[in-house]
């Protein structure tokens, strides 16, 4: 027996196919389960592991929509049905911009396709379905606990981010499926947050709407055709109302320049900077990766300009092969 076959949610926290308008099963039997393994010497490795597992949702032939971090320079994909089928996967396209990565099943996938719905019409409030692979037994009754910007140290942003609870134990490319159905995101983290004076434990999910203008330039080229994104390096948090430097990755462009863990950032280009999403959107309208990115950051009570050469990030990752 798999291991994510071990454990199942009370039926209280189960949907209940009775009180819903879709066939629920032929929904959650869309949803696959993900495997990946990636080189030791691959530049996430470290971060993210070698081994790697979650789900996928099946959006088209054979073609399963998860969160990037799945798959990013995995070396082998396997995919794992509900009904138990295993099939072998190649990972067509990862998105960074969005989180969003893309698997071809490379045999015969008896899966159905999940519709694809629109993350707009999803409010806080709703009532939404967590679906990981594994059926009934690993789908989640939730609702939306917030719509809302959503910004992580790794040098990423949505502009409009799902948040929902309760959490969902395997979050990484769950299904978060509407009333009427269809997908409305992927899951992507655990979160814990204040709502007023209570702790919530949850979920952020990326809105589906986010593929749609990007989709079949990910199935051509492997990636949108927009220019890449600056890549510092950095990974940054926000601490008593300051935006500090909290780590950086090991050769990257923050740390060749100088940067150091404990610097304050307070301005990029002569703007000050006020918050994590404020820093990267700063950075990111500078130019396209390349560019060189002006700092001000403060070290030990004094002022520190320190300017930083960019990169595409995708240049240090593995690119995926065929066998």
């Amino acid at each position: 027996m798999s291991e994510p076959e071990r454990w199942a949610f009370p039926e209280a926290l189960q949907p209940r196919a009775a009180e819903l308008r879709f066939d629920l099963d032929a929904a959650l039997d869309a949803v696959v389960m993900l495997r990946s393994e990636v080189p030791e010497d691959a530049f996430t490795a470290q971060i993210l592991g070698t081994v790697r597992a979650g789900s996928g949702v099946v959006i088209g032939d054979g073609l399963v929509l998860t969160i990037g971090y799945l798959i990013t320079e995995a070396s082998t994909i396997w995919l794992t049905t509900n009904a138990g089928q295993v099939v072998a996967g190649h990972a067509l396209a990862y998105d960074q911009p969005s989180g969003f990565g893309l698997v071809q099943a490379l045999g015969r996938l008896d899966a159905p396709v999940l519709a694809r719905g629109t993350a707009a019409t999803c409010s806080a409030g709703d009532r939404v379905i967590i679906a990981g692979h594994g059926g009934r037994a690993h789908a989640l009754e939730a609702r939306v606990f917030a719509r809302r910007e959503f910004a992580g140290y790794w040098e990423y942003v949505l502009d409009d981010a799902i948040f929902t609870t309760p959490a969902h134990p395997l979050w990484g490319g769950a299904a978060v499926i509407g009333a009427d159905g269809r997908l409305l995101g992927v899951g992507s983290l655990f979160v814990e947050e204040m709502v007023g004076e209570r702790k919530v434990e949850g979920n952020m999910a990326v809105p589906v709407d986010l593929l749609e203008p990007i989709l079949d330039e990910l199935l051509r080229a492997g990636r949108a055709s927009r220019p890449p994104r600056p890549w510092l390096g950095l990974y940054a948090t926000e601490l008593e109302r300051r935006l500090v430097v909290a780590g950086l990755a090991p050769g990257g462009p923050a740390a060749n320049a100088g940067l150091r863990v404990g610097d304050t950032l307070a301005e990029v280009a002569g703007e000050p900077v006020a918050g994590l999403a404020d820093l990267f959107r700063k950075v990111w309208r500078l130019g396209a990766a390349g560019v060189e990115v002006p700092l001000a950051v403060t070290r030990s009570g004094k002022r520190v300009e320190i300017r930083v050469a960019s990169i595409d990030r995708a240049e240090l990752l593995k690119k995926p092969q065929l066998h």
